[in-house]
């Protein structure tokens, strides 16, 4: 190979390489392509930027797909040393409007229609509960 074909050849490697690269990071899956039809109706985060940030979220589904409940979850925000929380119910179900901070996270009378819960602690351990209460 001469010197004149090695100056076309190797940027065209490098744009090329660089093409699939950014084709990559713009292809990530997400919540969007989930077929469980995932609808955030309520969220709650503590005011508190020092100390252990508390997140809870109550989502809708239309289909029990337990492993997509995991993977949402998991692309939920989660902070070092905070706690992240989603519950999980059916659509149709009665589904809590309101949250609060701490072990209760609202009224014991939506415990029945609750489905899922997946929890990150603060020192990031998962925890997925089918039918938690």
């Amino acid at each position: 190979m001469n010197k004149k074909s090695l100056v076309y050849i190797i940027p065209i490697g490098v744009l090329i390489l660089i093409f699939f690269m950014v084709k990559d990071v713009f292809d990530q899956p997400g919540i969007e392509d989930m077929k469980a039809g995932f609808k955030e109706i309520v969220k709650y985060r503590n005011a508190n930027n020092t100390g252990p940030v508390q997140r809870i979220y109550v989502v809708t589904v239309k289909d029990s797909v337990w492993q997509e409940m995991e993977d949402y979850g998991n692309l939920m925000p989660h902070t070092k040393y905070g706690n992240t929380k989603v519950y999980f119910f059916m659509e149709n179900a009665n589904v809590p409007k309101t949250l609060e901070p701490g072990e209760v996270n609202f009224d014991p009378q939506y415990n029945k229609s609750c489905i899922a819960l997946f929890e990150k602690s603060a020192m990031s351990q998962v925890a997925f509960n089918k039918y938690p209460f």
